[in-house]
């Protein structure tokens, strides 16, 4: 494909977006049930680090497989064979699910379910083999997607909705290689990418989560989601703020973040913005106990899934 070309596609699906939506306003009544997402957050991090290949990684999948069906999904397992950037050979799963099928507008809600096998932030060489719990990093966007799934069940929208949970975002190059190779990051992203679980599948939007779990979080408009979707940015901001979610949902701006959103708009022309929690630590790159043991439950605090929950719920209510 062309440059021009790539742009033309991401100008026309912007365009779509931009149709496609009415005035956004706040509806209160649309929220999500913050216990429930901790309890899916709890739930994931109890199968053991979802790395794949492993015992904890297949059983979460049946997991996570079983509870969106449950909440009326059509369900794909995308089973496929991909390699880590050193060479190691995984087994993984992109889990689809598709809520109103028959609806033509849809929207695409998606995170990375595995979680990090090596922990890059640890003051301890031998505690970096071990893989983290992952609870901020993985099982929160998963889980707020979960209890998304749950309520858009019991409020029908006027768009289809597509949740996807992607598998080995988390398995690049550890930081202490000092390498980096875009690549070998958002495995799972780009098998799909390649090998969409729908000829020619299009959605208006794309919104993936990323570490939305820690206290006192701070989601800033990340440059790649203001780089492909500023019109979604700006909605969903000023959304937040209608809601009474400020404190969380910033103004300010941070560096571009590689997640799977970046391959998502690239590689399909979906134009996708990403929910993360970017403020800079003193000596993390993101929250404090990023890629480390201390990614657990206790860590995770209700009212930031809150936020993020009820202003994804109330952004898809406002698509047609």
């Amino acid at each position: 494909m062309s440059k021009l070309h790539s742009i033309l596609v991401l100008l026309f699906f912007g365009i779509a977006s931009c149709q496609n939506i009415q005035d956004c306003k706040p509806n209160k009544s649309l929220s999500i049930n913050s216990d429930s997402a901790f309890l899916y957050i709890q739930k994931q991090v109890k199968f053991g680090s979802r790395v794949p290949n492993t015992p904890a990684h297949d059983s979460c999948a049946l997991f996570l497989e079983q509870k969106l069906k449950n909440y009326g999904a059509n369900v794909i397992m995308q089973n496929a064979k991909v390699q880590r950037f050193d060479g190691k050979e995984l087994q993984i799963t992109n889990i689809i699910a598709e809520f109103y099928p028959e609806k033509k507008h849809r929207v695409l809600l998606f995170a990375h379910w595995d979680s990090r096998y090596y922990s890059d932030m640890e003051q301890t060489p031998e505690k970096r083999k071990i893989p983290i719990a992952g609870a901020n990093d993985g099982a929160s966007g998963v889980a707020v997607l979960l209890e998304i799934a749950r309520q858009i069940q019991k409020n029908k929208p006027d768009v289809g909705v597509d949740i996807i949970f992607f598998d080995a975002e988390d398995q690049g190059e550890p930081i202490d290689m000092n390498i980096y190779n875009e690549k070998s990051w958002c495995l799972g992203t780009q098998y799909w990418t390649k090998h969409l679980h729908k000829p020619d599948y299009k959605a208006i939007v794309g919104i993936g989560l990323d570490m939305v779990g820690a206290k006192n979080a701070v989601f800033q408009r990340e440059d790649n989601s203001r780089y492909f979707n500023n019109f979604t940015v700006k909605r969903m901001w000023k959304l937040a703020k209608q809601l009474g979610y400020e404190n969380y949902f910033t103004d300010d701006l941070s560096k571009g973040i590689l997640d799977d959103h970046v391959f998502i708009s690239q590689k399909v022309g979906i134009r996708s913005i990403l929910i993360v929690d970017n403020q800079k630590q003193k000596t993390n790159p993101y929250f404090d106990f990023w890629h480390t043991h201390n990614d657990t439950p206790e860590n995770i605090d209700k009212k930031t899934l809150q936020a993020v929950g009820d202003v994804v719920l109330n952004y898809i209510f406002c698509l047609k």
